[in-house]
């Protein structure tokens, strides 16, 4: 990563173990467009570390590639997602009906037709974001969380929340090649007219020749094996 700039601090959103396949720590733009104000964005999910390829999901990759997987039986589906900071939200968009599995060919249909013909005079950003949750910060500064799951979103536009409050579950919601988490920053809560805002995070851990130590206000690149316990959001 060669491009110098200031990041955001942000609480980390998940607990647990994650990967992220997407990430500015590895390249920018991160999903390798602009749009959307996702120059910055992060993609998480849940991987078998164990497994050859770091699968996402309970079956063996046959199955994903001919059958697809059922949602229930990819690692982080249904997994909590909490607020990396004090805010108001300013919108928060569900009922966006998930495909029931995740397969590499209709997912990839999915996400080719949605970005290639997507138009924003007439198209929905719920049709790229699926459900999502977008959290204003501070006059300058919006978090986006998309591709929820369906049902699952716990607060509502104009609701005040504070950091470490579950804001919902990650899905399989919109332009989602698998199930996982999109967060990103921008700076205004368009999505179809925001500029993108560099984000790093406040602490995590991440593992490193056989055991964990701590980052503190980092950018996990698409190597790292990341994690932020429980006890870690317990005390701060």
């Amino acid at each position: 990563m060669n491009e110098q700039y200031t990041p955001v601090i942000m609480d980390f959103p998940l607990r647990g173990e994650w990967f992220s396949p997407n990430t500015p720590g590895a390249r920018i733009p991160s999903h390798g467009t602009n749009r959307f104000g996702t120059r910055y964005a992060y993609d998480f999910l849940q991987v078998d570390w164990k497994r050859r390829g770091h699968p996402s999901y309970q079956t063996h990759w046959l199955n994903y590639l001919l059958f697809g997987v059922p949602l229930q039986k990819c690692y982080c589906w249904g997994e909590n997602i909490y607020a990396p900071c004090d805010g108001t939200v300013v919108d928060a968009k569900d009922n966006h009906r998930e495909r029931s599995r995740a397969h590499l060919i209709s997912d990839m249909f999915v996400a080719v037709r949605s970005s290639h013909f997507y138009n924003p005079r007439k198209d929905d950003i719920q049709s790229i974001a699926g459900n999502h949750i977008i959290i204003k910060c501070n006059e300058h500064v919006y978090a986006a969380f998309a591709h929820l799951q369906c049902g699952s979103i716990k607060v509502i536009a104009g609701q005040k929340v504070k950091r470490g409050d579950v804001l919902g579950k990650i899905g399989h919601s919109g332009n989602s090649f698998f199930p996982h988490m999109h967060f990103q920053l921008m700076d205004d809560k368009d999505m179809n007219s925001a500029q993108r805002v560099p984000c790093a995070f406040k602490q995590y851990e991440v593992f490193r020749n056989g055991r964990w130590e701590t980052v503190k206000k980092g950018i996990p690149t698409d190597m790292d094996r990341i994690r932020f316990p429980h006890s870690a959001a317990a005390q701060r």
